[in-house]
This record gives C-alpha cells, structure tokens and sequence, in this order.
C-alpha cells in the first residue's frame, strides 16, 4: 500500500522543509489538499523545483471548470475532486492527464462512481475533510468492502484516520493508498512513522467484527448438502478460493479451500482410490483456525503469527461458535504492488 503524505499536516515548519524531510524518507507520493484556492498551484510548482516526487492532488469545490488552466499547465500524478460540493457532473478534459478519482465522505454512498466508469480510483474520506487528527470512522469499512466488491479494477484511496492498526486492515482490505497527515508528522520522525504505518500495527481500538466479510457475503454450505459438485461449485462461485461448511445453526462445522481440495486429491491418488469415488466430506478441513469476532487487531496479529502455516483464511465465530463472517488475507499482497 502506498502512503500518500499530507504536506499541509504540518504547519510548523516551511513547505522546503516538509518536503526535503518527506522526499529524504521516500514516501510514495504528496498529498495536496486544496480548499477552492487557485494559490494552490504556486506551491506546486514549487514542490516540482524540490523534487520529482509523484503529486497527490485533492480539491474541494463547486466550480471544478476554474481549475482546469492550471492542471493543463502544471498536470499531477493524480487528481481527486470532492464529490459534495459539486453542482453538477465532472467533464474533465482529456489533454488533463494523470489518474483520476472522486471523493466521498462517510455519510456518502459510492454509487456516485457510477458516473465516472473512466476514472481510476475513488478516494475515502474517513474522518471530515480538512480536519487534520480525526479518528477513522469503522463505518468506512463496510463501504471498502462493497466499492471492492462492485468494482474489482479500481483502486480504493482512503483518507483520514489512518494510524498503524487502520493501515494494516486497510492492506488486509485490499486498499491501494493511504493518506496520513498528522500521525506523519506528531511520530518522533517521519521515518518511524511510515515504518508503524507500513510493518506492524500498535495499540487496538477495531474489532475483527468492524471489518470482516459479513457472513451473507461469506461463501458457504450447509452440511445438510453435502454433495461434491455443490461444495466445489460453492468454491468457485465464491471466488475466493474457500468456502465455510456450516449447519442449519449457521455453526461452523469446517471449510473448504482450495488447498483442502487439493489434499483430498492427493490422498485418493496416494491410497490408489478412483476420483469418482472422492466424497464432499473428504474435502473439509474439520479443524480449521478460528477468531471470535470480538478479537482485536492485536489478537488478530497474534494469532497468525503463532499459526505453523500460512494463514489466508480466516472464518470468524461468536462464542457459541455460530459463523460470522470471514477474513480473508490475500489483500494484503495485492495492497503491496
């Protein structure tokens, strides 16, 4: 996941050195908020005399057309108009290049992308824009899931709130760049800040609940089904590679991923048996690693850090051992390219 910096985050020093200190540290890209302020272009172009560091551009206006001269003539890496303060639908130029986004706040639904199929990414706003140390709002959570979900070639940019244990749900979750402002810039340094932000997560305030996969999205069968054609094509319907044996209760009783299939394969050819006769019970993993959906990030960390293998599901239970929902890591791989 790449960290975008928010220049402006930190007011007590001047803008060369913010971006000399940013620039030493290598971070991904700068984020430039801009509030309907054409100035903002003057520190662009001074930014660009600093260094070649990709710009992260974010605006908030109503008047989206005053603003086009100045991208023509100092263009940015990336560019993202707030969607609230519009009057009506963006029709950027195309000789403006760069990736293109819009951005929404919590209260906001994503379906405003559907008007811009040609954009590259929707950016989050977790916590209220131009509110620098706001606490990220879970509720943002389930709307990664969903933009992930309905639209699985765009990239998700969240802003606001991000501290190490958010960034590394964010990855989990599958988020390709964060925005960090004040947790940059209030650490001892911005080098230990971005190691926090990129390696390992501190303190916990976020339940497993908070941004699991709900258990209507979850790929599931019930144990009353068990015939092979219907849990593999369970497997595949799913697309991710797993799915959860459950009971009439919704108790979990076991799961299925593709790694359990390919076992169960390897053992019939080894005990010569024919593959018509493999059964769907041959195939479920009777005992697979679980985590209560009242865990913290902490916990969650803990757990697959003393698990003898790699970890990439996770089916989340209550106490009463009833499936939840499901954690699932392969984000995390994608987040990093």
């Amino acid at each position: 996941m790449k960290i975008s910096a928010s220049i402006y985050s930190d007011a007590t020093r001047p803008l060369e050195a913010v971006i000399a200190d940013l620039h030493a540290h290598q971070v991904d890209l700068l984020h430039i908020d801009c509030n309907d302020n054409l100035a903002v272009f003057e520190d662009i172009q001074k930014i660009r005399s600093l260094c070649k560091l990709p710009l992260d551009l974010h605006i908030i206006t109503s008047d989206p057309e005053k603003f086009y001269p100045y991208l023509l003539e100092h263009p940015v890496e990336y560019l993202t108009f707030q969607a609230e303060p519009l009057q009506k639908p963006l029709q950027i130029p195309k000789e403006i290049k760069g990736k293109k986004g819009i951005s929404v706040i919590t209260p906001s639904s994503i379906d405003i992308f559907d008007a811009y199929p040609d954009f590259d990414f929707i950016l989050i706003m977790a916590t209220i824009p131009g509110q620098s140390g706001g606490v990220f709002d879970h509720l943002n959570f389930e709307k990664i899931r969903t933009f992930r979900k309905r639209y699985p070639n765009k990239s998700i940019h969240v802003d606001g709130g991000v501290n190490p244990e958010v960034s590394f749900i964010l990855r989990q979750m599958g988020v390709s760049t964060a925005v960090s402002g004040s947790y940059l810039f209030k650490e001892a340094s911005v080098g230990n800040a971005l190691m926090n932000l990129t390696q390992r997560s501190i303190g916990s305030s976020y339940k497993v609940a908070d941004f699991m996969i709900p258990l209507h999205e979850t790929p599931k069968f019930c144990i009353d089904q068990l015939e092979l054609q219907h849990v593999l094509q369970t497997v595949e319907d799913g697309q991710m590679g797993v799915a959860m044996a459950i009971d009439a209760a919704n108790k979990l009783i076991g799961m299925v991923s593709s790694a359990d299939i390919r076992k169960a394969l390897l053992r019939q050819l080894k005990n010569q048996g024919q593959l018509n006769d493999l059964k769907a019970q041959d195939l479920i993993n009777e005992n697979p690693i679980c985590i209560n959906e009242n865990a913290t990030v902490i916990e969650l960390l803990q757990l697959i850090k003393n698990s003898p293998f790699a970890v990439l599901y996770l089916p989340v239970i209550d106490t009463a051992q009833q499936l939840k929902g499901i954690v699932q890591f392969t984000n995390l791989i994608k987040a990093e390219i």
